[in-house]
């Protein structure tokens, strides 16, 4: 049997790591049709490049409107599934994410077609409002 020295033992972990968050990463932009997506600092890229028509609801725990919005987000993953991904983003976990998209109130929610913003959607609007931004938008 032969030993790893330290630095061995080190790069395999690593290795090992980095695996594992490449598959953890490509797991949460790959959603099965009608599921909600998490999006983070570290996916949204990803999922901007892999999905033509991408909504993104910018939230955070505290936020009463937010509380209110995510259940008509939720309705509206199930109403496009496979015509549109839809993603939630944690502010409050994800500020870089916030910061570069110039989320300054919440709940927004962004449409995204091929990558660019297409939409943005300030407040707890209804339902029938959001989709009919949703279809201006992609249909």
């Amino acid at each position: 049997m032969r030993y790893m020295a330290a630095d061995e033992y080190d790069d395999e972990l690593q290795r090992i790591r980095e695996e594992k968050l490449r598959r953890m990463q490509a797991a949460a932009v790959r959603p099965k049709p009608g599921q909600v997506v998490v999006i983070t600092d570290a996916t949204l890229q990803q999922a901007l490049r892999d999905h033509p028509r991408v909504l993104i609801d910018f939230w955070a725990e505290w936020c009463g409107p937010c509380r209110m919005v995510g259940p008509v987000v939720e309705a509206l993953a199930s109403e496009y599934a496979g015509r549109m991904v839809v993603g939630k983003c944690n502010t409050d976990e994800n500020p870089h994410t916030a910061r570069q998209l110039m989320i300054t109130a919440i709940p927004t929610l962004m449409l995204f077609s091929h990558g660019q913003p297409a939409d943005r959607i300030v407040g707890a609007l209804p339902k029938e409002a959001i989709r009919s931004r949703i279809e201006r938008a992609f249909f």
